[in-house]
């Protein structure tokens, strides 16, 4: 398994709004991929900002192609991003997986 991560930051005001758009966008296009097995969506206070953190998870490095074209360590945008006023990294990281476990509940 492949994790994907790709991190923003939007001003604290477009945060909801842009999170909503995310899945709108980002995540319904990967889900609609085959070879998507899942997201994750992280957030964090900046100082007037709020960061957000994908991390989306596939079958193979194929199934990314699939979904963010031949050069998989660029990020893919949308035309809308600058609505949020968004500062979005143009690179994304990609993890081997090499453990991946929830407790079924919770702690």
């Amino acid at each position: 398994m492949i994790a994907r991560e790709w991190k923003c930051r939007v001003p604290e005001a477009h945060a909801e709004g842009f999170t909503a758009y995310l899945y709108e966008t980002g995540v319904r296009d990967s889900s609609a991929t085959p070879g998507f097995l899942g997201a994750q969506i992280f957030r964090r206070p900046l100082i007037g900002k709020i960061e957000l953190t994908l991390v989306t998870y596939w079958k193979s490095l194929d199934s990314i192609k699939a979904f963010a074209g031949e050069d998989i360590s660029r990020a893919r945008l949308y035309p809308e991003d600058e609505v949020y006023e968004l500062e979005p990294d143009v690179d994304v990281q990609h993890y081997e997986v090499i453990e991946h476990g929830f407790i079924p509940g919770g702690l």
